[in-house]
C-alpha cells in the first residue's frame, strides 16, 4: 500500500533516518512531544505546560516592538583584553570564537523603537554570547541606553538574561555595575523617565546586583532564576538549607523584590500597561 505516495520499497534507508528530523520536539518539563513549529510559533513556550524556554534577543525585539520600528544603535563597540587573560584559551581567542559562532559583536543589543506607538529605548541581553556576561561593551551599551532615554525623555525597557560580570575583564567588568546605575539615576531623577526591568532566566551575578532589580517596575518571567550567588554557594556559606524555590521569580515576588510575573505572550501588553500608568 502506498506510503505518502510511495511504496515501502521506494523508501530507502537514508529517508527513513532523516524522516522527522527537526520536525518534532520534546518538552523537558512535561515530556510531551509536539511539532517543533508549535514551540517556535508560541515564542518558545510549551503549548501544553507553559514552560518558558530561552528566547533570543532578536526575537524579543520582534515580540515587543511595533513591526519595523526598531533602529539598533551603538554598534561596532568591541571588547579589549586589559588583563591579557588566559584560562583554557586566550580571551581574544574566546571573543573571536564567540563572534564567529553567534554572528554577534557582544552580549547586548540596544536601540529605539515604538511599543504600541509609544517611543521607547530598548535593550536586551544576548545570552548565547558568553552566557550574556557583562563586560565593558555591555556596560557601555546599557549606559548609553539610559543616557539616550535621559536626552530624548523616553522610558527605558531592558531585558536581562546574564550569568553576571565577565571575569576575563576583572575590575573593569565590575565597574560597569556602578557605571550603569549612575546613568540610571540620571534617567529617573533628572529626566523623570521610568525604567522597566524585565528579568529573564537567568538574571544573576553582577547584573542582578546592579540595575536589574532597580526598575520602577520589575517584571519577571515564570520560574526565572534571579539572584546573585548560586544556591549551593549560599548554602555552603551560611550552612543552612535554603527554602523551596529560592531564587525563582515566584519566591522573589512573595518577598517583594519582583512586582509582577508575566507570561511571555502577555509581556508586551504588560509593559505597555505599566508605561501608561507611569507616563499618562
Amino acid at each position: 500500500m502506498p506510503l505518502f505516495g510511495k511504496t515501502k520499497a521506494d523508501v530507502d534507508a537514508s529517508e527513513k533516518k532523516t524522516l522527522g528530523r527537526g520536525v518534532f520536539r520534546k518538552c523537558d518539563e512535561c515530556n510531551v512531544t509536539l511539532r517543533a513549529e508549535d514551540f517556535t510559533s508560541n515564542h518558545e513556550v510549551c503549548p501544553e505546560c507553559g514552560h518558558h524556554y530561552r528566547l533570543s534577543g532578536e526575537a524579543w525585539v520582534e515580540l515587543l516592538l511595533d513591526p519595523g520600528s526598531f533602529t539598533e544603535t551603538d554598534t561596532g563597540i568591541l571588547s579589549k583584553d586589559p588583563l591579557s587573560f588566559v584560562d583554557s584559551k586566550r580571551y581574544p581567542d574566546r571573543l573571536v570564537a564567540s563572534r564567529k559562532k553567534t554572528g554577534l559583536e557582544d552580549a547586548m543589543i540596544v536601540g529605539e523603537g515604538t511599543l504600541l506607538g509609544r517611543p521607547i529605548q530598548l535593550g536586551t541581553f544576548l545570552f548565547r554570547f558568553m552566557g550574556g556576561s557583562m563586560g565593558s561593551v555591555v556596560g557601555e551599551k546599557i549606559t548609553r541606553l539610559f543616557e539616550r532615554g535621559y536626552e530624548k525623555k523616553q522610558p527605558v525597557v531592558l531585558l536581562s538574561a546574564s550569568g553576571g560580570a565577565r571575569m576575563q575583564e576583572g575590575a573593569l567588568s565590575l565597574m560597569q555595575m556602578a557605571k550603569t546605575v549612575g546613568a540610571l539615576r540620571k534617567l529617573r531623577e533628572e529626566a523623570n523617565m521610568p525604567f522597566v526591568s524585565v528579568l529573564l532566566n537567568p538574571t544573576t551575578g553582577g547584573v542582578a546586583a546592579s540595575f536589574a532589580l532597580l526598575g520602577d517596575i520589575n517584571i519577571a518571567e515564570p520560574r526565572a532564576l534571579i539572584g546573585f550567588a548560586g544556591a549551593r554557594v549560599i548554602e555552603n556559606t551560611i550552612r543552612q538549607k535554603l527554602p523551596e524555590g529560592f531564587q525563582r521569580a515566584e519566591f522573589l515576588m512573595e518577598h517583594g523584590m519582583v512586582d509582577v510575573i508575566a507570561e511571555r505572550q502577555r509581556m508586551r501588553a504588560t509593559i505597555a500597561r505599566f508605561l501608561s500608568h507611569l507616563l499618562d
